[in-house]
């Protein structure tokens, strides 16, 4: 690996793109939780009933790598959702060795309320950064979340 020349944005805080990224995710995280707190949910949380909606019982490590989490990240957040009776934690329906995710009912109707605020929260996003720029910035975010030279070493 070849040292890069030092760059004054390099050496910037300002100029760091981790920060930057850091700030904008607090600052929209925020925001939808403003939404999301009539419901008792929190956006993490939401995204996790919104993945077991959507996909149906997945195991805890597929969780983790879909929502670009570390897994004792996702321990943490699952914890409150399984003890308020809105998600089940059962061995592995191949692997029982392995720890399967399912929405409860009482989840499903849960996510549902949350939707209605989840969908106000976009709404307004989009009102005020424009629903073109969103999309766009869905589509930027999307290539560094998926980008493998970017990627965690394991």
């Amino acid at each position: 690996m070849t040292k890069a020349a030092p760059n004054p944005e390099r050496i910037n805080p300002a100029g760091c793109n981790c920060l930057a990224l850091r700030q904008a995710t607090r600052h929209v995280s925020q925001f939808y939780d403003q939404f999301l707190a009539a419901s008792g949910l929190r956006g993490t949380q939401y995204s996790i009933l919104a993945r077991l909606h959507r996909n149906g019982p997945m195991s805890i490590n597929t969780l983790a790598a879909g929502l670009v989490m570390d897994r004792t990240t996702l321990g943490r957040n699952i914890l409150p959702l399984q003890r308020d009776g809105l998600i089940a934690i059962a061995p592995g329906r191949i692997d029982r060795r392995s720890k399967e995710l399912t929405l409860t009912k009482a989840g499903a109707a849960r996510f549902r309320i949350a939707s209605a605020a989840w969908n106000e929260a976009q709404a307004r996003f989009e009102t005020a950064f424009g629903g073109k720029r969103a999309k766009a910035l869905r589509a930027l975010l999307h290539e560094v979340a998926t980008n493998a030279a970017i990627a965690a070493s394991e």
